[in-house]
Parts: structure tokens; sequence; C-alpha cells
């Protein structure tokens, strides 16, 4: 078997695990354009990701708040620092349906948040991953503890 044939295989299994791993994962620009949208997204809201690709995040998802949401992603493209977004700080940064209605009673998905900037071959952030954790389990038994 040759390099080659050892590297497509490599790069399939890994297209295969973004698409099917149970954390969210979008790709977004300088311009806050989606570049990648995984199964869990498309699971969770309805939106195949060949029709959200190059779609400006904030026009198809206006629960996010830009003013805030920029504020946090601008320190990324400076700094090249992870930021990370608690359930606590925030319920969830894209308004789901929770999916568990009888075990986990909410209207919404708590979700957890890590968001890494992304760097080209220069060296130049010029793009940031976001990515969604299901945290609804969690933050409902937390909040129903006395």
């Amino acid at each position: 078997m040759s390099l080659e044939h050892n590297e497509v295989d490599e790069m399939h299994w890994l297209i295969d695990i973004i698409q099917n791993i149970e954390v969210g994962l979008v790709v977004i620009d300088t311009q806050y354009n989606i570049q990648l949208w995984n199964g869990f997204m498309e699971s969770y809201s309805n939106v195949a990701p060949n029709t959200i690709k190059g779609q400006n995040l904030f026009v198809n998802f206006p629960e996010i708040e830009q003013s805030w949401f920029e504020k946090k992603v601008n320190s990324m493209f400076n700094l090249k620092i992870r930021t990370f977004i608690n359930w606590k700080q925030r319920p969830y940064l894209f308004k789901f349906s929770n999916h568990r209605p009888l075990s986990s009673p909410s209207e919404f998905m708590y979700q957890n948040i890590t968001m890494t900037p992304l760097t080209s071959l220069t060296g130049k952030v010029t793009h940031i991953s976001i990515m969604i954790y299901d945290v609804s389990e969690e933050a409902i038994q937390e909040k129903s503890e006395p």
C-alpha cells in the first residue's frame, strides 16, 4: 500500500469523524461567513452544510448577539487565544431545541462553547473554530439542586 493511499484513508477518516462526532463544529472566516458545518449542527439546526456554507452567521442565527460575539472573536484574531463560554455565562450560542425533553426538561439546549483561532501557513489567524457541547442534562440537574 502506498503512502498516498494511507494519507487519503486518513483524510477520509478525519472527515468522517468531524461529520459524526457528537459535538457541533463550525468554522467561520474573518467576515463571519460559515466555512464548515458538521453533522451535529445539521441535525440540530435542520440546515444542510451545502446550503449554509459561505452564509453569514448573524443573518442565519439572529439570536447571536453580534456586538458581544464580535468583541470575543476580535480578541481571538488579535491575540491568537482560545475563548470559552460556559452555559452559566450564556445558556447557548445557537438556540437549538432540547432533544431530550423527557429526561432533561428545557425549552433549549444548554451549551458550553470553545472557540479556537485557526492560523494560515503564514501564522495569521484567518478562521475561528467554534465547538458546541450539549450540556443540557448537567445544567438542568445543577439548576434543580437545592
